[in-house]
């Protein structure tokens, strides 16, 4: 790996922790561990970090908490969730609260390093790619700068809100399919993502609500469409 990226991990249970930042170290990854939400946010504000991994139920600060806070700072770093908590609520209270990701306990390493990889990706591209000006209507999105501006007011994205409008409006008019946009931005198709894609989609509606010529259609069975008049 030619640049060595920063993940903080924060994990409260100690063979877990030692497993995974051992594989996060031997794939090339600089990695910074903290066994508690408060410890956590101190590495955060000390640190330059590229990635984070949080588990949810932790002492002190919760890993909801503590992305919560961390995206109120900063829209762009990835944030993954690892935990044993499965029910639909937990994930989709996550995805909510600005979580990019959410793999459940036990999980696969191989799984994980895939998915670090996909995010680290697009960040380093993020970084050498001369940012892009798409017009959505009245709005003005700039998919590398996180940014979707109507006049003089600019609403800060998150990395998956972003994803989620850059693939619309790669096909404006177009049906989507459900499938296709799970596998292009999640790179995989199970129901949970799907669940959290109807998320994402229900705020990039608010968010173009003020343009009466933008609807985001939601084609039952098959998939959304953009409609711009």
């Amino acid at each position: 790996m030619s640049i060595e990226r920063h993940i903080l991990l924060v994990e409260d249970d100690v063979n877990l922790a030692y497993v995974v930042r051992d594989n996060l170290e031997q794939a090339g990854y600089r990695v910074s561990h903290a066994p508690d939400g408060e410890a956590g946010w101190l590495f955060w504000e000390t640190e330059h970090i590229d990635l984070c991994i949080f588990d949810v139920m932790l002492p002190k600060r919760d890993g909801f908490d503590l992305a919560a806070g961390i995206r109120q700072k900063n829209a762009r770093v990835p944030i993954l969730f690892l935990t044993a908590r499965t029910q639909k609520e937990d994930r989709l209270h996550g995805f909510r609260i600005g979580g990019d990701d959410y793999l459940t306990k036990p999980f696969s390493i191989e799984e994980l390093l895939l998915r670090i990889e996909v995010f680290l990706r697009r960040s380093v591209s993020d970084q050498v790619t001369t940012a892009r000006h798409l017009d959505i209507g009245k709005y003005v999105f700039e998919p590398e700068n996180l940014l979707l501006t109507l006049a003089t007011h600019s609403r800060k994205l998150t990395r998956r809100e972003a994803d989620v409008l850059a693939h619309f409006c790669a096909h404006p008019n177009q049906i989507c399919k459900r499938e296709d946009i799970l596998l292009s931005i999640w790179g995989d198709d199970d129901y949970f993502l799907g669940r959290s894609l109807d998320v994402f989609v229900s705020r990039l509606r608010k968010f173009l609500q003020e343009d009466t010529n933008i609807t985001l259609e939601n084609i039952h069975g098959i998939g959304f469409r953009l409609r711009i008049a």
